[in-house]
């Protein structure tokens, strides 16, 4: 098989991995003990800022056909151990920060491009804390994949008509080169994908690339980390001496990938560097003790990495807090 193939099937088993969807789109009641669909959002403060995660929903994953390096088995008994089973439910994670002087969104979420009930839900979650698509800014985009980009359009228009958006140079070459699916055997759909969304800004004069280590915005650095995406990114934002660092698909399942950091996933263009750049940068973020904010740990995806020897690590959702006050009050 080959891993063109094996991309078409594990995005069908992306959207369609549950037998049935987690979330119903019915209007009727839902029964006792349904899930629900409903936006999502918490705010918390960083210094002078305010950063707000962001829900556009989330997706079913079959872990036995998309995580590579390891086997169903092996799998199994990671997700047993965090009570899990497979599939298992992955989050679609974007953030909002405000500085006062700019709205700026890191990632968009799917949009329309997973199909109804399958994310999308960004723009309502803005909606519900007062802010409209044309108040964004500036977008931040750790990788050009879907997940990170489909919300950039709807109907094939611009949705944030106002906002620049920032890509590492390396992926916007990479995925605005159709020829590069032939080159590497990466699936073709990523390539039509990124035409659709990114393309429709940098044809418009809408995107700005960087550069690693680049200061993109006041307080913003980014600096690149490629494996998953030839330009993957991480931004590190930082304010009255405290710092976030938005870090992208560096992880997609936390019960496997924390206690072994080797496990890649097929959506990796690179999985040999993928898994040097996972356990490099959860080493670092652990000793520096780095807050950190992710796509696709459970929402908000905010919290720390904690280093438990042998290269194993684990995460520590930062602590919830639903009242009024600012930071350590």
């Amino acid at each position: 098989m080959t891993l063109r193939i094996l991309f078409a099937s594990t995005a069908i088993s992306l959207l369609l991995g549950a037998a049935v969807p987690a979330f119903s789109e019915s209007a009727a009641p839902s029964p006792t003990g349904a899930y629900s669909q409903t936006t999502d959002t918490y705010t918390f403060p960083l210094g002078d800022l305010g950063i707000v995660a962001l829900s556009d929903g989330t997706v079913p994953q079959d872990l036995h056909a998309l995580l590579t390096g390891t086997s169903p088995q092996e799998v199994d008994e990671h997700l047993n151990h965090a009570f899990l089973s497979n599939p298992v439910e992955a989050s679609i994670n974007a953030f909002l920060i405000r500085d006062g002087a700019r709205l700026t969104l890191v990632d968009t979420g799917s949009g329309q491009l997973f199909g109804p009930g399958y994310g999308g839900k960004l723009r309502d979650s803005l909606a519900s804390i007062g802010v409209m698509p044309q108040d964004i800014t500036d977008i931040l985009i750790t990788h050009i994949h879907t997940d990170h980009t489909g919300g950039l359009v709807a109907d094939g228009k611009p949705v944030f008509v106002n906002a620049t958006v920032h890509v590492g140079a390396p992926d916007l070459t990479f995925f605005l080169d159709a020829s590069n699916s032939e080159k590497t055997g990466y699936a073709r759909q990523y390539f039509d994908e990124a035409e659709k969304t990114i393309g429709v800004y940098q044809r418009a004069g809408k995107v700005r690339t960087f550069s690693d280590n680049q200061t993109i915005l006041p307080g913003i650095v980014a600096t690149l980390h490629p494996g998953h995406t030839p330009g993957s990114a991480f931004f590190t934002v930082s304010s009255k001496g405290h710092s976030i660092a938005f870090i992208g698909d560096v992880i997609h399942v936390a019960a496997v990938q924390f206690p072994d950091p080797a496990v890649t996933i097929l959506y990796d263009v690179n999985p040999g560097e993928a898994a040097a750049v996972r356990e490099k940068t959860f080493a670092s973020f652990a000793d520096a003790r780095q807050l950190v904010a992710a796509p696709h740990l459970p929402f908000p995806g905010v919290g720390h990495i904690r280093a438990e020897g042998g290269g194993s690590f684990t995460w520590h959702p930062a602590e919830y807090r639903n009242r009024q006050g600012s930071q350590g009050l």
